[in-house]
């Protein structure tokens, strides 16, 4: 069996977990990376919906049955397996920027060939070098520029090859990511194509949206400024006009041949729904199709009077235009029906908001919300059928990015006082408004949506950090508390010592040692003596009758004096406290010396002695411990598998009395075994150890929250059930 090269997170020994250094991302670093993983996580989806096809083509052309089932193999075996294909991809990129703030060395591409002799890695190694050539040719100068940014930003030495967004690295998680794939040499170069062709032909965007942000924050914007490339397979924009002209010569006409096969494909899958969509009046002559201008006219008027609130679940689109129709034909006196092309439009948006607005992933004022722009993205869908093909179109991006952004909302939030709901809710009142027959409203709002969205951004991911940082420091502590409770424990007990004593190293050296091992670590100088003077201090208040012991005491009792008073004056310890218990320790000292207490039969009240049978449990903060559970589930458990596949960013939804708190995983805490979340404000909401969570999703008091894009998800779930119904 493969090992698909996935980092295991091991748990970090104590003096790891002391001395390592912790992730310290800049926040505008944080935000290239968010950003990049939105465009390759779609640059993937499209790249395994399109290899299926290529596949199913080329199994159609086999020359064997052999040869073709191989081919229909390869397809199950790219389906079954393309969800962890794209978690492991994104998992490897997270972490190639975790170890940018670590300041650890950055793995540079490698290709992750097999014995180098194979014929196989000789194909692919010699695919993939031309593939990252070819990348650094057209998009060199950017991705340089971008390496230049990245190095002044973490102050380390980067290359071009060892770019976390590099086609190098891009290739190498890609890779590694795909190493269980069981299809052949022919199979892999193809989808390694397919890989160059939806990944890597659009890092012009990439980089060019990453190199924008930096400059924007004053990282190097003395750089010049790279000029967008002219001709691209893949345009970042197209305006539909510039589509219904044909401009943009012979990959533009690929495009829209591409974009015509997918909605034919749909087309295909609707004809079965088709014909709903008529006036409520008997069928006669003289019967007139309705234009598609005509159809956008009735649709604008029906723009002005979308309902406001919980009546935009009653609000039924077909209903809404038979009767329109209705009231057309009988006017007219021809029978008005919408067919062909529009008609399946009506259908297919109908049915994507029948999915949006029973999607219990989103908040429910979220789907009231995006359920009035109903009519706005029908209109878009009628003037430009690339909606359904395109992952860039700005109004599909407009959807998708405000239900990213809202992904957080509570049922018991104020939304009237929300600032994102505001904003959303101005933006679909302006479409309801504005929105006639062009399309650039679009682009004009998604704009004003994404620099609205990344200062709010930006302040909920510097609350995160923060949050991040005190449970990280409130980890350490108590990692060093516990350090600090094994070591005086394994001293004390026992043992029969002065009871001040006791006391003292309970309340007073435990502070001293903490703060030794959180500063220094627990292999460290300071920490060692702080242990030495401890023994030395235990040492000198028992019982000793032979000369030699005395005459140890006489030599260690000034240098002991001297290191108790520096560490408990580094630790702040009350002055008055310290006398009183110098006093107490002198008294103890010359009692050893004195004849007259040799036997210790005459002991002061202030020297009693007491048996150490307890261990000891140092006083911390007040702090809600993580939920845990005393259910144990097994390690197979799909709950369990749930929880282990969980990545930074994920969203959960908890059910508490009744209500839904929506939170964000925002630290993995590997020393104490601890999932912290936070509310969409960076706020911490919540804690847990993961079996805790394991237990509460399978009992159904948590969730997780399906974050992949909105429309995205909606139209897989349209196209699979219209295939159902196909099917039957």
């Amino acid at each position: 069996m493969h090992n698909d090269g996935k980092v295991v997170p091991i748990k970090a020994t104590i003096d790891q977990a002391f001395n390592a250094p912790l992730a310290r991302l800049p926040v505008v670093l944080l935000q290239v990376r968010d950003k990049a993983a939105l465009q390759l996580r779609q640059g993937l989806q499209a790249l395994f919906d399109n290899a299926d096809d290529t596949l199913f083509e080329m199994a159609d052309k086999a020359a064997s049955n052999s040869a073709q089932n191989a081919l229909f193999e390869a397809m199950r075996d790219l389906r079954h397996k393309r969800m962890n294909i794209e978690r492991g991809f994104l998992d490897r990129f997270y972490e190639a920027f975790a170890r940018l703030g670590q300041n650890a060395p950055t793995i540079t591409g490698g290709y992750a060939t097999p014995a180098p002799e194979s014929k196989e890695a000789l194909e692919r190694t010699a695919a993939l070098e031309v593939m990252v050539d070819r990348a650094l040719t057209r998009d060199g100068l950017a991705l340089n520029q971008l390496t230049l940014r990245f190095s002044a930003l973490t102050s380390q030495a980067l290359d071009d090859l060892g770019n976390p967004l590099g086609p190098a690295m891009l290739c190498e998680y890609f890779l590694q990511a795909g190493r269980t794939l069981g299809v052949g040499v022919k199979v892999k170069l193809i989808i390694l194509q397919l890989f160059e062709r939806y990944v890597l032909q659009d890092a012009d965007q990439l980089y060019a949206e990453a190199n924008q942000l930096l400059v924007a924050t004053g990282v190097l914007p003395q750089l010049k400024a790279v000029p967008a490339r002219r001709v691209s397979v893949h345009p970042v924009e197209r305006s539909p006009q510039c589509a219904r002209h044909g401009q943009g010569g012979a990959p533009q006409a690929e495009l829209d041949a591409n974009e015509q096969a997918v909605f034919t494909s749909l087309q295909t899958l609707l004809s079965r729904v088709r014909g709903r969509v008529a006036p409520r009046v008997e069928a006669c002559n003289p019967t007139q199709p309705i234009s598609t201008h005509d159809l956008l006219r009735l649709l604008s008027h029906l723009q002005h009077y979308v309902p406001l609130g919980g009546e935009v679940d009653d609000f039924d689109l077909h209903q809404q235009l038979e009767q329109l129709l209705t009231r057309v034909s009988m006017k007219s006196g021809t029978y008005r029906k919408v067919e062909g092309v529009d008609e399946d439009v009506i259908n297919l948006i109908a049915m994507l908001f029948d999915f949006i607005l029973g999607d219990h992933n989103l908040p429910q004022s979220l789907r009231t919300l995006i359920g009035r722009m109903q009519i706005p993205m029908l209109k878009v869908a009628v003037l430009d059928k690339s909606f359904f093909s395109r992952g860039n179109h700005p109004a599909r991006r407009l959807l998708n990015e405000m239900a990213t952004a809202a992904m957080g909302w509570g049922a018991n939030d104020d939304c009237q006082r929300d600032a994102l709901y505001v904003r959303v809710e101005k933006i679909v009142q302006r479409l309801l408004n504005d929105f006639d027959d062009d399309p650039a409203i679009f682009s004009e709002l998604l704009a004003e949506f994404l620099a609205f969205n990344s200062d709010e951004r930006r302040r909920n991911e510097l609350l995160e950090q923060r949050t991040r940082d005190a449970e990280e420091g409130r980890a350490r502590a108590q990692l060093a508390r516990q350090r600090v409770e094994q070591e005086i424990n394994r001293r004390l007990l026992g043992k029969t010592l002065p009871k001040f004593v006791v006391r003292l190293i309970e309340e007073a050296w435990s502070q001293t040692l903490l703060l030794a091992c959180l500063k220094h670590g627990d292999t460290s100088p300071a920490w060692l003596q702080g242990l030495e003077t401890m023994d030395e201090l235990i040492w000198s208040v028992e019982l000793h009758s032979q000369p030699q012991a005395l005459r140890r005491l006489l030599e260690v009792v000034p240098g002991l004096l001297k290191a108790l008073r520096d560490g408990l004056a580094s630790a702040a310890f009350d002055p008055f406290a310290t006398r009183e218990f110098f006093a107490q320790l002198e008294a103890l000292h010359v009692q050893a010396f004195d004849s007259r207490y040799a036997s210790f039969e005459a002991v002061p009240e202030e020297s009693e002695r007491v048996l150490v049978l307890d261990e000891i449990v140092l006083a911390c903060p007040e702090h809600p411990a993580p939920v845990q559970s005393p259910v144990r589930l097994a390690d197979d458990d799909p709950a369990v598998l749930q929880v282990q596949r969980l990545r930074i960013g994920n969203w959960l939804e908890l059910i508490e009395e009744g209500e839904g708190l929506r939170c964000k995983l925002i630290a993995r805490i590997d020393s104490t075994d601890t999932l912290i979340f936070a509310n969409r404000t960076g706020l911490k909401a919540r804690e847990f150890s993961p079996m805790a969570l394991a237990v509460a999703l399978r009992r159904g008091n948590a969730r997780l929250l399906d974050d992949t894009l909105l429309f995205d998800r909606a139209l897989e779930s349209v196209v699979s059930q219209l295939r159902r119904h196909q099917a039957r």
